[in-house]
């Protein structure tokens, strides 16, 4: 099998649109959360949702990608341990990006409310309204939405450090092709 120098076109669509999708539910969840109790809350709390459920699937589909298809790999220039910890980093990106909404779906069913995609289709709640979770599932959802963004910023940060400082391709292999190749 051939070397590939970036990643494939549907692996940098999926995590452009993942990308944005995180950014949105937590600038949402940051904001929603200081408002009193009102009907713009309960519609920002439901895309908050939509867009959690839209990013546990997108998710999943690109984990599918990445398993069948082959990652570029690291430039020779970087060093052992960077290479472990990019690949660490990787790793934990995606567990959270599971867990985090999966953390906020069992939050919304413990506090006995149901999760409504779009408005439309009402998911199955694994759990029965439980008051004495609620808080616990809360904390966890905020506990892994910090170490989320934690790892994004690090993430941006590693790709930025790579990009301007090492002048690698670790960034322009992730970004979107644009030449026409026909």
């Amino acid at each position: 099998m051939q070397p590939v120098s970036r990643y494939p076109g549907k692996s940098v669509l999926l995590h452009w649109l993942v990308a944005i999708l995180i950014i949105a539910a937590f600038a949402l969840g940051t904001y929603m959360t200081d408002l009193k109790i009102s009907p713009t809350k309960l519609k920002l709390y439901s895309w908050h949702k939509w867009i959690g459920v839209t990013v546990l699937a997108l998710v999943a589909i690109r984990l599918l990608v990445r398993l069948f298809s082959t990652a570029p790999a690291y430039p020779d220039s970087m060093k052992k341990w960077e290479k472990q910890v990019a690949s660490l980093t990787h790793i934990a990106l995606y567990v959270l990006m599971f867990a985090v909404p999966v953390s906020g779906y069992l939050y919304t069913y413990a506090a006995g409310f149901p999760v409504v995609y779009l408005g439309l289709i009402e998911l199955p709640s694994l759990i029965t309204p439980n008051p004495e979770m609620k808080d616990s599932f809360k904390e966890l959802h905020e506990a892994l939405t910090t170490g989320m963004l934690l790892l994004v910023l690090l993430h941006i940060g590693a790709a930025l450090k790579h990009h301007f400082i090492d002048k690698d391709n670790i960034l322009k292999r992730m970004l979107p092709d644009f030449s026409n190749k026909e």
